[in-house]
């Protein structure tokens, strides 16, 4: 279900359950999670995440689910937030492709991933009304954060799905493509930051995840920015930057 390939410092990682919209079992779950640990192994410097078929991921996998003797602890925060929290360190820029249903789980996929590319016809929110159950895998801090209480909170209630356009729109996610170019338009984002400062992309990565995570205030995260920008500079990628813009000529990074 869970296909991973490596080439040219790109490891692309694809959902492949498509009559199921890529819904996520237990081994499903483990199978991605291996899949991101091999990746890192292979000390790849760009990643892509997306999903076959007609969406990139419907969420949990519930078709065979007994909501009696369900041991939704033991998913979520045993197997999903664990999963969540791996793709969000992974050591080098990470990119997803967000298409068709992005539900549940699946949006949780993508908040742990650096950057998403939406296409047009997108599904994003939370699908629960129906279910009798809540919004999980971080929806409702992204929702919170983007979208203000009120809107959040009308998703919630409504169930209604907001498109790609919307949610790109109301700044959930990176950029919104046509159905037949957000593919390539992520590949190509991938292709060119594996090519890229590895080094300093991972700094600012870092940054924004504190800033987010500790709520720094300005003058803190400019005092980190600070540090960042001196320990880049005993990097050969700094001083490859600095020497090829000298010269007038393209810089040729080697992601150290």
């Amino acid at each position: 279900m869970i296909d991973l390939t490596i080439a040219d410092d790109v490891a692309t990682i694809v959902l492949d359950a498509p009559s199921k919209l890529n819904a996520l079992d237990e081994r499903a779950l483990a199978e991605l999670d291996a899949a991101y640990v091999e990746a890192e192994a292979a000390g790849v410097r760009a990643l892509v995440l997306r999903g076959e078929g007609r969406a990139f991921c419907a969420g949990r996998d519930i078709s065979g689910v007994d909501p009696r003797d369900d041991d939704v602890l033991g998913y979520l925060g045993g197997l999903v937030t664990p999963l969540l929290q791996r793709m969000s360190r992974f050591p080098a820029p990470t990119f997803a492709v967000a298409h068709g249903a992005c539900l549940g789980v699946g949006l949780g996929l993508l908040i742990a991933t650096d950057v998403v590319y939406v296409a047009e016809s997108a599904k994003i929110g939370s699908p629960f009304a129906a279910l009798g159950a809540t919004l999980d895998s971080g929806g409702h801090a992204l929702f919170l954060d983007r979208l203000g209480a009120h809107k959040t909170l009308d998703l919630i209630y409504t169930g209604r799905l907001m498109s790609g356009t919307e949610a790109v729109a109301s700044g959930l996610f990176s950029r919104v493509f046509p159905d037949d170019e957000v593919v390539q338009a992520t590949t190509d984002a991938a292709a060119a930051a594996a090519r890229g400062a590895t080094a300093a992309f991972l700094a600012s990565k870092e940054l924004i995840a504190r800033i987010r995570d500790e709520r720094l205030a300005l003058w803190d995260a400019v005092g980190i920015e600070n540090a960042a920008q001196a320990a880049l500079c005993d990097t050969d990628d700094y001083r490859e930057g600095f020497a090829a813009f000298q010269e007038k000529r393209r810089p040729e990074f080697r992601g150290r």
